[in-house]
């Protein structure tokens, strides 16, 4: 434990912040306003201390569910970025709304798997993503489920905010779920599972004990945040996996205090 207190990130200066489905709304896929209040009260926080605040969000298609009274997730690929078009604006309405109470300007990016494949258009969202930073502004980030087809998707938002991580050479992404950190086995299956607080390197005992959605509003689970982490540990800034449930959470991240899973190159 004496080795973890010494992981403090105070001096983190670019921090991307992932916030999956499952913390942002409730059971029924409502948006749940209480958390997305503190997460944006936190955030906004952060950035009046000087921090760049980079935002990935996940939800739009589960708040579309719900905005549309579907009932569930459809299959269909038109009713899917359908609900997802609607929910986004939903969705950018609330963080807008709850982000200028505290203070912060926000902006919407919608990015897609070839964005970050073909180099100029890389660069031009590194570009856009540089220059709201600099203006003191918080991009919110999501992939753009309205146009995105097969050959497009990142298909969870883990990856996503691990590849925007990387792409504005941020110095930490934090991942707010809804487990407290990663297991060496399935916690809702074996009650010994143990959280393991820290990771040098993805091994293939880590990769077994790894599992899919926790919930069924989510698409990601532990395997895509491993595989988040393995784009981290690689690209060499580092990862945690923390409690989404009170995002104030992100202070202790940032104090060094051992909660979650930290991923860290030795």
């Amino acid at each position: 434990m004496g080795d973890f207190t010494k992981m403090a990130h105070t001096d983190a200066k670019r921090i991307v912040v992932k916030v999956g489905t499952s913390t942002l709304t409730h059971d029924n896929g409502s948006i749940n306003f209480r958390r997305i209040d503190a997460l944006c009260r936190v955030l906004a926080d952060l950035r009046g201390e000087g921090k760049e605040i980079v935002l990935v969000t996940s939800a739009a298609i589960g708040v579309g569910v719900s905005r549309l009274a579907l009932g569930k997730k459809p299959t269909q690929v038109a009713l899917k970025q359908a609900a997802a078009a609607v929910g986004q604006c939903e969705l950018m309405h609330t963080y807008d709304k709850m982000f200028s109470e505290y203070g912060s300007v926000v902006a919407q990016i919608l990015l897609t798997r070839d964005v970050m494949d073909v180099p100029e258009r890389r660069r031009n969202a590194e570009n856009t993503v540089e220059a709201l930073l600099k203006m003191g502004v918080i991009p919110i980030v999501n992939e753009n489920d309205t146009v995105a087809v097969e050959e497009i998707i990142f298909g969870d938002n883990d990856t996503l905010s691990a590849m925007v991580a990387n792409l504005c050479k941020a110095d930490l992404l934090i991942l707010l779920s809804d487990i407290d950190g990663l297991y060496d086995s399935d916690p809702h299956k074996n009650p010994a599972a143990r959280r393991i607080p820290m990771i040098h390197e993805i091994t293939d005992e880590i990769e077994k004990g790894a599992t899919g959605a926790g919930t069924d509003r989510g698409t990601g689970g532990m395997a895509t945040k491993i595989h988040a982490g393995k784009i981290a540990l690689e690209a060499g800034f580092d990862m945690v996996i923390a409690d989404g449930a009170d995002p104030a959470v992100i202070y202790d991240v940032l104090e060094g205090k051992e909660v979650g899973t930290l991923f860290r190159r030795k």
